[in-house]
C-alpha cells in the first residue's frame, strides 16, 4: 500500500474515532477509542511497515514544538525547579531504580536492556497528557509542571536510552563520559532550537517590514520551523527534539520572532489545531495497529522471558507499571514537599496529597516510549540478534496501555470537585476593567480632537458615545472588585451568551437574504467572516 493511501486511511480513521468519543459524550477517552480504531484496522488486514526513524521526525517534532509554543512561559519559568526535579531527577532515578529491578523481575533481560527499557519507559508524553486530562481539568499549575515536564523529560530518557543501548551493544559504559556526553547533547539542542528560532525570526521580520505580511506564508514557516531545528541539532548529533521544543517556546517572544498580526494568529491557530488533532490521532491509531501484530508474537516472547505461561509476560507489565507508579509517586512526594508544598512547619494536608497523587497518575507514557523502543537494534555488533528485543518492546505496549487505563480511571475520581482558585479570577476581572478605562480614556481623547468638518466632528461624537456606553458598563463595579468578583464574572458570561444568540441569528438573517437573491456573493462571504470572528472570540473567551 503507498503512503499516500496510508495516510489518507489514518486521517479517516482520526475523523471516525473523534465522532464515535462524541457520540458517546466523551466518556471514554479519545486516546482509547483511537487504539481500539486502529487495532481494528489491522485485524482486517491494514498493515503498516512502522519506520520509528521516520515516526520520530514527522510527528514528534511539530507537536513538541506546538506544546512548546503554547505553554505559558511565565508558568514554565516559575516552575522551573519541581518541573527539573521531574524532568531530569525523576528520570535518572527511573533509570536506575527500574533497571535494577526489571532485571530482577526478568533475569532473562540483561541489565544494560534492563536500563534501555526503563530509559525508555521513563518520559512522560506531552500528547497523552493533554489528551488524559481534558475531561479531568487540574488546577493551572499542576497542568504547567506537567507541561513542562513532558516537553524536557523526552530529551532526558532518550538521551539515557541511547546510552544503555550502546552498553548493551559494547558491553562497556563510562558514568563520566555519559555524563559529559549528556550535558553536551542536552545544552547542544536547546542552543540549536534557540539559534534556529532567532535567525528565522529575524529574517521573516526583515522581509515582513518590506514585503508586508502574509498569513500563509507565516504559517508555512512556524510549519517548517520545527523539522528544521530537528534536522539542524541531529545533524550535529545533540538532541532534536529538544531543539524543536526550545525553538518553540522561543516563539513565545516578539523580539525574537516578531509580532504577527491577528489574522496570522487566527488562521496559525485554525491550521496548528488541525495538525495537533491529525498528528495526535494517528500516533494513538498507529499504535492500536501495532498491537495484534505483538500479541501474535506472544508465544516467543514468553520464551525469552523464561517464562513457561503467556499469562506471566502480562503480569510482569502489570507489576512494572505498578513499580513505576510507585516510584514516581515517591519522587513526586518528596519533590513537591521541597519545592511546591514547601512551608516551615506545616505538615501535608489531604488536599496537598490529592494533589500529589495527581501528578503521580496523570505521567502517562506515548509516543515517545512507542517510537523510541522500536529503534531498538535488529542486531548486535557481530551480526546475532539482539536479545529480548521483541520482549522489551512487548513490555513497553502494555505499560503505554495500562498507564492510559489506570489515568482513565483514576483521574476522574481524584479530580473531582477539584477548581481553581478565585484569585485567577479576580485577576481576570481587573484586567477586563483596566482594558475597558484604557479604551475609554483612548476614544475621550479621539473625541475631543478639534476637526475642521463639523460633520464629521458630529459623527465621531456620535459613534464615540456609542462605544463609551458599551465600555462604561462593565466599569459600574470597579470600586468593589474584590467583592463583587463572582457577579462580574456573571455578568460577562450573561453578555457572551446573549452574544451569541444574536450572532446565530444574524448569521440565519443571512443566510437567508443570500437564499432571496437580496445581496451578492461578495458581499455574503464578506459579512459571514466578520461574524466568524466575532463567534470565535467569543469561543475563545467561554473555552
Amino acid at each position: 500500500m503507498s503512503v499516500v493511501a496510508i495516510v489518507l486511511i489514518f486521517l479517516f480513521a482520526v475523523i471516525v474515532s473523534v465522532f464515535i468519543s462524541r457520540l458517546l459524550s466523551e466518556k471514554i477517552p479519545l486516546p482509547l477509542i483511537q487504539i481500539a480504531v486502529g487495532a481494528c484496522l489491522s485485524i482486517f488486514g491494514f498493515e503498516v511497515a512502522f519506520d520509528p526513524h521516520l515516526f520520530l521526525f514527522l510527528f514528534i517534532p511539530p507537536l513538541l514544538f506546538l506544546d512548546g509554543w503554547r505553554i505559558p512561559k511565565e508558568a514554565l519559568f516559575q516552575e522551573i525547579k519541581p518541573i527539573m526535579s521531574l524532568a531530569i531527577g525523576l528520570v535518572v532515578v527511573t533509570v536506575i531504580g527500574m533497571g535494577f529491578f526489571i532485571h530482577w523481575l526478568i533475569p532473562s533481560i540483561s541489565l544494560a536492556i534492563a536500563f534501555a527499557l526503563a530509559a525508555i519507559l521513563s518520559p512522560t508524553d506531552p500528547v497523552s497528557v493533554s489528551a488524559m486530562t481534558v475531561n479531568s481539568p487540574l488546577p493551572s499549575r499542576m497542568t504547567h509542571i506537567l507541561e513542562g515536564e513532558s516537553l524536557l523529560n523526552d530529551a532526558t530518557g532518550l538521551v539515557c536510552f541511547s546510552f544503555a543501548v550502546a552498553a548493551a551493544l559494547t558491553g562497556s559504559f563510562s558514568i563520566a563520559s555519559a555524563t559529559g556526553q549528556f550535558l553536551l547533547v542536552a545544552l547542544g539542542g536547546a542552543a540549536i532550537g534557540l539559534i534556529v528560532a532567532g535567525v528565522i525570526g529575524r529574517l521573516n521580520q526583515f522581509l515582513v517590514k518590506r514585503t508586508g505580511e502574509d498569513p500563509a506564508i507565516q504559517i508555512l514557516i512556524s510549519l517548517l520551523m520545527p523539522f528544521i531545528a530537528y534536522l539542524l541539532a541531529e545533524h550535529f548529533h545533540v538532541s532534536g527534539i529538544l531543539a524543536a521544543v526550545v525553538a518553540g517556546i522561543a516563539m513565545h517572544y516578539e523580539k525574537i520572532v516578531g509580532r504577527m498580526q491577528a489574522a496570522t494568529r487566527m488562521q496559525s491557530k485554525a491550521v496548528w489545531d488541525t495538525v495537533q488533532v491529525a498528528l495526535n490521532g494517528m500516533i494513538f491509531i498507529l499504535l492500536g495497529e501495532q498491537l495484534p501484530a505483538m500479541w501474535k508474537i506472544l508465544p516467543e516472547v514468553t520464551q525469552s522471558a523464561g517464562a513457561t505461561n503467556p499469562w506471566a509476560v502480562v503480569g510482569y507489565i502489570i507489576v512494572i507499571t505498578i513499580g513505576l507508579a510507585v516510584l514516581r509517586f515517591s519522587w513526586v512526594w518528596v519533590s513537591m514537599s521541597l519545592t511546591v508544598f514547601r512551608s516551615p512547619n506545616k505538615r501535608l494536608s489531604r488536599h496537598d496529597l490529592r494533589l500529589m497523587a495527581i501528578m503521580a497518575t496523570a505521567g502517562v507514557r506515548g509516543a515517545i516510549t512507542l517510537a523510541g523502543i522500536l529503534t531498538l537494534p535488529l542486531l548486535m555488533t557481530d551480526g546475532s540478534p539482539f536479545p529480548t528485543r521483541d520482549l522489551a518492546i512487548f513490555i513497553s505496549m502494555g505499560v503505554i496501555l495500562c498507564s492510559l487505563l489506570i489515568a482513565t480511571i483514576a483521574l476522574p475520581i481524584l479530580t473531582k470537585g477539584l477548581s481553581e482558585d478565585l484569585p485567577y479570577e479576580n485577576d481576570e476581572i481587573r484586567t477586563r476593567l483596566a482594558l475597558n478605562e484604557a479604551a475609554i480614556a483612548h476614544i475621550n481623547e479621539l473625541m475631543n480632537q478639534p476637526c475642521e468638518d463639523l460633520d464629521e466632528m458630529s459623527l465621531r461624537n456620535e459613534a464615540g458615545s456609542h462605544l463609551l456606553e458599551i465600555y462604561s458598563r462593565r466599569l459600574d463595579s470597579e470600586d468593589s472588585v474584590q467583592e463583587g468578583a463572582l457577579d462580574l464574572k456573571r455578568l460577562f458570561s450573561m453578555e457572551r451568551q446573549l452574544s451569541r444568540s444574536a450572532l446565530k441569528i444574524e448569521r440565519d438573517t443571512l443566510q437567508q437574504l443570500r437564499k432571496s437573491r437580496h445581496i451578492s456573493e461578495h458581499i455574503f462571504h464578506r459579512l459571514r467572516h466578520e461574524l466568524d470572528l466575532k463567534e470565535e472570540a467569543l469561543n475563545h473567551h467561554l473555552s
